[in-house]
């Protein structure tokens, strides 16, 4: 193993494997204007845009979409269409892998639909919570960066999938996306927090004094606040799970730049 003047190891064994786990990574379309035209010929049998799964996460975006027409003026109706679409996105990865039917398209679909609905709930918050805005301006920015960038680092390391995140990368990240349980929990529990905290802005009736007699805490509390309350550690673990997959991701990519950089001297070396 030699070391170059920049302190990386030019053949070392971490950059050949690397470099190796991109080359392995499954079929390449280089041209662009190929995979249109593949996308445009495709037959019914074998039509990816009308996969069940993918029929699925159109649902959830039309879903989606009412939540957002109703979520000025009619917080029950809203809250509906919000829960269904957002409980849709554990039935759809199932579909894909029963019928057979796992596609990046369908991946995409599902994260772009996560982000842009839980965006545009915190986008809601904002003005209804103003003195909370910048928080939730944050969360937004950290819930698509995170994602964007592990989605990518998982693209350029050769991954078919964002969530086949081994442990020697992240224990955390491992036990989160290869425990269906666990993501499950932990994805419903943040979106709860977050639609109590939609439903707290419209209801002011106090919890029954029935019941808030056996635990003082309740004491003036909305049934909305109170589920916001339970669900506020699970929110406050999946934003730190953010904050971890962002770091990781991160590393990755400069892991990544550091072994193309290496391997590029060593070419340029050997002519």
């Amino acid at each position: 193993m030699t070391e170059n003047k920049n302190g990386v190891s030019g053949s070392s064994p971490n950059i050949e494997a690397v470099l190796k786990r991109r080359r392995a990574s499954t079929i390449e379309v280089v041209d662009a204007k190929s995979a249109v035209d593949l996308a445009t010929a495709q037959s019914y049998s074998e039509n990816v845009f009308l996969f069940v799964p993918n029929l699925i996460g159109y649902t959830r975006v039309i879903l989606a979409a009412l939540a957002m027409h109703y979520m000025n003026y009619h917080p029950k109706y809203s809250t509906v269409a919000y829960c269904i679409s957002q409980l849709l996105d554990a039935v759809d990865g199932h579909a894909a892998r029963y019928l057979g039917q796992a596609s990046k398209f369908g991946a995409v679909l599902d994260m772009v639909t996560d982000r842009a609905t839980t965006s545009c709930l915190l986008c809601y918050l904002s003005s209804a919570y103003p003195q909370h805005a910048l928080i939730f301006q944050f969360l937004i920015a950290l819930d698509f960066s995170s994602h964007y960038m592990h989605m990518y680092s998982s693209l350029v390391t050769g991954s078919k999938s964002h969530k086949l995140v081994t442990s020697d990368v992240s224990r955390i990240l491992w036990f989160y996306y290869n425990d269906p349980t666990t993501l499950f929990l932990i994805c419903a529990g943040n979106e709860l927090f977050f639609v109590s905290l939609y439903l707290a802005h419209w209801v002011s009736t106090p919890i029954s004094l029935s019941i808030s007699a056996f635990i003082p805490l309740l004491e003036g509390l909305t049934w909305p606040e109170f589920i916001a309350l339970i669900c506020f550690p699970v929110s406050a673990l999946k934003n730190i799970i953010n904050i971890v997959q962002l770091w990781k991701a991160s590393k990755i990519l400069v892991g990544v730049d550091l072994a193309e950089r290496a391997k590029a001297r060593e070419e340029a070396n050997t002519l």
